[in-house]
């Protein structure tokens, strides 16, 4: 709820300031909106690929609901709404306060604080979005954004499931799949991470396709 408010809060400043109204500011959101696709991959990865669940804190809070979704991707559409956003939600907070905090006193710190808010709306509903790639039917109006490309389609995130699992991590939009695939991004980037610190990705994913 408080994630909500504070969206409110700075979409009614931003309006009120004129700062939604310039030329520059759609672009702002459309960059705004990549970033979070992009930083929704970023954090998938690092979740399903690296450390286990008994690190302390972060594994069984953090660690572990990705590690059962990618054994069980079924387990996340049985989650409830608050559990499914609650994450995000906590996540977001402190940025869409941080927007607020910005002075509004010329162009440069109103694309910053435009910035930063539209980055945190985009990221809100990312789990939500994520379930819904999973749902046998969504919701009429979701499928329509699905198959218009505007938030991650089904067909689009099942790929991300399908072995060797170094695909289609980004869940809230999906739009920077194709060319962190094209680039053999997440690949590289486990090869760097393997040959400088020795560790091995998705080395307890046995452990939880025997369990789940």
């Amino acid at each position: 709820m408080l994630a909500g408010l504070l969206l409110a809060a700075n979409a009614g400043r931003l309006g009120r300031e004129g700062v939604l109204f310039h030329w520059w500011s759609p672009l702002i959101v459309v960059a705004s909106v990549f970033a979070a696709d992009l930083l929704s991959g970023l954090l998938h990865w690092t979740a399903d690929t690296w450390f286990e669940e008994t690190m302390p804190v972060l594994g069984r809070r953090f660690l572990r609901p990705f590690r059962v979704h990618h054994a069980n991707p079924q387990d996340l559409v049985r989650r409830g709404f608050i559990d499914c956003n609650g994450d995000t939600a906590m996540m977001t907070t402190p940025v869409f306060a941080l927007a607020l905090l910005i002075p509004l006193t010329s162009e440069v710190t109103g694309a910053w604080s435009l910035g930063l808010a539209a980055v945190s709306a985009a990221t809100l509903p990312t789990n939500q979005i994520h379930q819904w790639a999973h749902m046998a039917i969504a919701p009429a109006p979701v499928r329509w954004l699905q198959r218009r490309g505007l938030i991650l389609g089904k067909d689009h995130h099942a790929r991300h499931h399908e072995e060797p699992y170094v695909a289609n991590y980004c869940i809230t939009t999906g739009w920077c799949n194709r060319w962190l695939t094209a680039v053999k991004f997440f690949p590289r980037c486990e090869a760097l991470v393997t040959k400088v610190f020795g560790l091995e990705p998705r080395a307890d994913e046995h452990r939880f396709h025997e369990r789940w």
